[in-house]
């Protein structure tokens, strides 16, 4: 394996890590405002709290999509193709949400805001939901052919460890808007959103207790690299105990990082067990590796330049963004995005 192979796949890392620490927040306020928000100007309130922000942030998962198939193209083949459904549903939750920022705005009738207000809680759940259940499927070890092509039945999908993985990242996202709906929001909504975030932490606990111990027994992450798959389970453990802390103690800073490192160390633990595969088969002589799926040094080299060139414009660009939408959000009648 080659330094650009081992930076790429890093990069892809980081890729996905800013998106759940982004846009995880963007889909728990979707989520939450099917719960906490009662009256339409609540509800456009909460769209308003992410209406700047969403787009650029849901931009993290294109570039990872796109970083994975011009760095690692075999990669991208073989778990797109395989789980064509999967992200084809995912899609259809991106979609719908996005609409629904203009649409619930211009419906001329209150029957149509609902509808788009209930299409952004549906397109919020729905996305996180099979994103996780594809990565956490994807680790288990998948039926894949000596040529990259996987065969995946529904149990391949469907199974303890995705479902469990599935519903542990939409209850994290939601908590991590709810902790987002906190720093940005003032009055009743920031008091509902730290109240529901009193009583879904300790189901939090609970549920990653159960995660870890799927990870351990129907994964091989502890059995090949036990110190560093320990220290990151740990970490996960930590972050969302140092979430708790802001909520019980009224810190939302410390909350939302909290939450979203919580998040960060779930992709990072996937990341690290998959290493130094991308794809895990059910035939280890099938895995394939980083080495492999990879392109040709060339196109490695010129997209690490680009990269270096772009990079440092793109984030002084969403640094500013949040910058200037900094200030909290009070209830308004028109939403934004």
């Amino acid at each position: 394996m080659s330094a650009l192979q081992f930076i790429w796949f890093v990069l892809i890392c980081v890729l996905f890590v800013g998106f759940f620490f982004l846009e995880g927040f963007d889909f728990g306020v979707g989520m939450a405002s099917g719960i906490i928000a009662r009256t339409d100007e609540e509800k456009q309130t909460m769209l308003n709290i992410i209406g700047p922000h969403w787009v650029v942030n849901e931009t993290w998962l294109v570039t990872a999509g796109g970083a994975m198939f011009a760095s690692f193209p075999m990669w991208y083949a073989s778990l797109f193709s395989g789980y064509y459904i999967m992200f084809f549903l995912v899609l259809v939750g991106l979609i719908i949400r996005g609409v629904s920022f203009e649409f619930a705005n211009h419906a001329e009738t209150a029957r149509g805001r609902h509808l788009w207000y209930n299409t952004f809680v549906i397109g919020s759940l729905l996305a996180p939901l099979i994103l996780c259940m594809i990565f956490f499927s994807m680790i288990q070890g998948v039926p894949i052919n000596a040529h990259g092509d996987l065969s995946l039945g529904f149990f391949d999908i469907v199974n303890w460890l995705s479902l469990v993985g599935g519903v542990a990242g939409v209850l994290m996202s939601l908590i991590h808007g709810l902790n987002y709906v906190r720093l940005t929001t003032t009055g009743i909504l920031r008091e509902r959103a730290e109240n529901l975030n009193r009583f879904l932490y300790p189901i939090l606990f609970v549920g990653e207790v159960v995660f870890a111990l799927l990870v351990f027994f129907q994964t091989d992450f502890f059995q090949n690299k036990l110190v560093s798959s320990t220290i990151i389970t740990l970490l996960i453990v930590v972050m969302s105990l140092l979430g708790a802390w802001g909520v019980y103690k009224h810190h939302e800073a410390w909350s939302l990082a909290g939450s979203g490192l919580s998040l960060a160390f779930v992709v990072i633990l996937i990341f690290n067990g998959l290493f130094p595969r991308v794809m895990i088969a059910t035939n280890p002589a099938h895995n394939i590796l980083i080495k492999d799926a990879s392109s040709s040094p060339t196109a490695l080299k010129v997209m690490t330049i680009v990269v270096c060139i772009l990079l440092p414009i793109v984030l002084i660009y969403f640094i500013w963004s949040y910058i200037i939408f900094a200030k909290r959000t009070p209830s308004t009648k028109k939403a934004i995005g």
